[in-house]
């Protein structure tokens, strides 16, 4: 199903790591530009567990435009714009990508930004979004990127904790059918922080510009035209390059810190070991810049590599229609697609047969690599056989910037395992754990967890938190670093992600996973897409409920879908899953980078109170979910 016919030297390379985890960063530290290059590659006594590079110095900016201008590749494609919510392309080279950021960092520094000031971006996928990223670098800077069109009191909180210096933001964004008006979510968040910014760089969109606040607010392109180039300013590698807000349990955002060093050594490497991508390769990550993956794989890593990276507006369904990405992977001659499961399963609600696949030349098209959330065997195989190309599922968190497991197309891809995320990649010793804190034999589920240190790119610690860092990663296992996700080794080292650790649930003293549950359900013919959660049950404590979003064009009724549904969970996982209901809904509610929000739906069936989740695509959808089950219970 991978369509490799090379034999793989995982084995070798990952042995090579374990054999002398510092011989091998220290190789792959040798395709950066250095400042001051490390002559000391891991500091086990500095920071909370370690730190990586503690003697080097260097610039990301450096490193992502400048030295591949001077290489001579000052002419090729380094971003490639693609709106058809606006109908809108553009083309950067790297020179001109370059010229342009070194502009908006003129700006940010005649306005008084300096090298570890804070910088909040809040901005639709617009070029001027990773311009600014990289103009913040390029200074010293450390930006703090929020989701375009996040709610006021969230943006506040942001603002509140990092203290940015500056705002860069935009008049609007636009969704399908829908404008976005910024500027009044951005002024009612700094009226309700404690910190107020000096200046905000507002660019104005001609769908919709905006009134500017009188001595705060400035026009960012007439800013960036007026200001003088500025030069790169040198960082230590241990310095941060940004913080990316995650929501936390406390309801205050963890600020998730990364440093320039080991960040820019990883996603470098990363580019050719995982993705198989070298100069001149074009990479499409289907994301957001307010996401992580947005962060490593449409901005940093791309152009530290020296490819081209496409950043696209628009959604993989109703722009126009689900031959979207089909069409842009096509018409940029796009290697590697990098996106959500979530996107491909909405494609193949749509277009279950891939009728608008045909359309397209998709013979540049190498690998379809997926993330965000677990990949059901359905979906994978689904693509696989549309796309004819290898389709991998890797995993990665916020807190590591890059994949823990995968497969790599850098060592010739070994078979892939539907449902599985791959094996470990060299970095990362990982270890399937039980609640004691001692690893579970091969083939079972517990915590998974890495053995520390966490390699380059993962988080150091949280934004002025060492003490929650700890709380919140460390002292569960000591020793160890708690992704949260509960899955398991099996015993050929492919890792099985199965949910996240508070969607195991326990029916009548059997530890279930309901991500067992949802690949049971994702497999009937005419489910696009599911979520099993635990609710209350008086007998058994919890038993699962399985909420299904059904393929266009489905014929049959829906009291025999359940009736199917429940009798393949009963036949391939068993009675002890005691799974008796499933409900079919319109959609299900998602964050807008795709992941399901389970804990909310799990809280509406058990009638408790919940916060609408800021992250959360369409808050209606919640609504809906409510009726279902309220019709349910009649």
């Amino acid at each position: 199903m991978d369509g490799s016919t090379a034999t793989s030297r995982y084995d070798e390379a990952y042995g090579a790591w374990r054999a002398d985890p510092e011989g091998f960063w220290r190789d792959a530290a040798r395709a950066i530009d250095w400042a001051v290059p490390p002559t000391r590659i891991f500091d086990a006594a500095a920071g909370v567990y370690g730190r990586w590079f503690p003697d080097a110095r260097l610039n990301t900016c450096h490193n992502a435009l400048d030295r591949h201008v001077a290489a001579g590749r000052g002419a090729q494609p380094a971003l490639i714009w693609d709106s058809p919510i606006t109908g809108r392309a553009a083309r950067f080279t790297y020179a001109e990508l370059l010229d342009r950021v070194a502009k908006t960092a003129g700006a940010l520094a005649a306005r008084g930004v300096a090298a570890g000031d804070r910088v909040i971006i809040y901005m639709p996928m617009v070029p001027e979004a990773a311009i600014a990223m990289l103009a913040c670098a390029r200074i010293g800077a450390i930006h703090s990127v929020v989701f375009g069109g996040f709610a006021a009191a969230e943006l506040s909180a942001r603002i509140a904790d990092a203290q940015p210096k500056a705002i860069i933001s935009a008049s609007c964004g636009l969704e399908p059918g829908r404008l976005v008006k910024y500027k009044p979510l951005l002024d009612a968040a700094i009226a309700l922080s404690p910190h107020k910014p000096d200046h905000c760089l507002i660019l104005q969109r001609p769908e919709h510009p905006c009134e500017l606040t009188p001595g705060r607010d400035v026009d960012l392109l007439e800013a960036e035209a007026a200001a003088s180039p500025a030069p790169c300013t040198d960082v230590a590698a241990t310095d941060p390059l940004y913080i990316l807000y995650t929501s936390g349990t406390t309801g205050k955002p963890k600020g998730i810190v990364r440093d320039n060093g080991g960040h820019a050594v990883a996603l470098m490497n990363s580019m050719s070991m995982l993705y198989g991508l070298k100069a001149g390769d074009v990479m499409w990550t289907a994301s957001d810049v307010g996401w992580v993956v947005g962060h490593s794989y449409i901005v940093y890593a791309p152009l530290l590599a020296g490819c081209t990276t496409v950043m696209y507006e628009g959604k993989p369904v109703g722009t126009p229609d689900a031959g979207a990405f089909w069409r842009v992977a096509a018409e940029h001659r796009v290697k590697v697609l990098f996106t959500a499961p979530t996107a491909i399963r909405a494609i193949r609600k749509e277009d279950p047969e891939g009728a608008l696949l045909a359309r397209y030349d998709l013979s540049a098209l190498e690998a379809l690599f997926l993330a965000g959330e677990r990949c059901d065997p359905p979906t994978a195989e689904w693509s696989a056989a549309l796309l004819g190309k290898p389709v991998i599922d890797h995993w990665w968190q916020t807190e590591t910037g890059w994949s823990i497991s995968g497969n790599f197309r850098g060592f010739g891809l070994f078979p892939n395992r539907p449902g599985s995320g791959g094996k470990p990649a060299p970095g990362y010793d990982l270890r399937a754990l039980d609640e004691a804190g001692q690893e579970v034999p091969r083939g079972q589920i517990g915590t998974l967890a890495v053995k520390l240190p966490l390699p380059p790119s993962n988080l150091p610690t949280l934004w002025h938190a060492d003490a929650r860092f700890r709380e919140a990663y460390l002292e569960a296992f000591p020793g160890y670093y708690n992704t949260s996700d509960a899955g398991m080794v099996d015993e050929d080292g492919y890792v099985w992600v199965m949910s996240r650790t508070d969607d195991i649930i326990n029916v009548a003293g059997h530890r279930l996973s309901t991500g067992a549950m949802e690949e049971v359900l994702a497999a009937h013919p005419d489910v696009a897409e599911c979520a099993v959660v635990g609710v209350k049950d008086s007998l058994k404590g919890q038993a699962p409920l399985g909420l299904v979003v059904l393929k266009a064009g489905t014929t049959k009724q829906e009291p025999e879908i359940a009736k199917e549904l429940v009798a393949m969970v009963r036949d391939r996982i068993g009675p002890v899953a005691a799974f008796r209901e499933a409900r079919v809904v319109q959609r299900l509610p998602k964050t807008r980078s795709g992941k399901i929000l389970r804990a909310t739906i799990r809280k509406i069936a058990d009638a408790e109170t919940y916060t609408v989740p800021p992250t959360i695509d369409d808050p209606l959808i919640l609504d809906e979910i409510a009726d279902v089950l309220k019709q349910a219970e009649k």
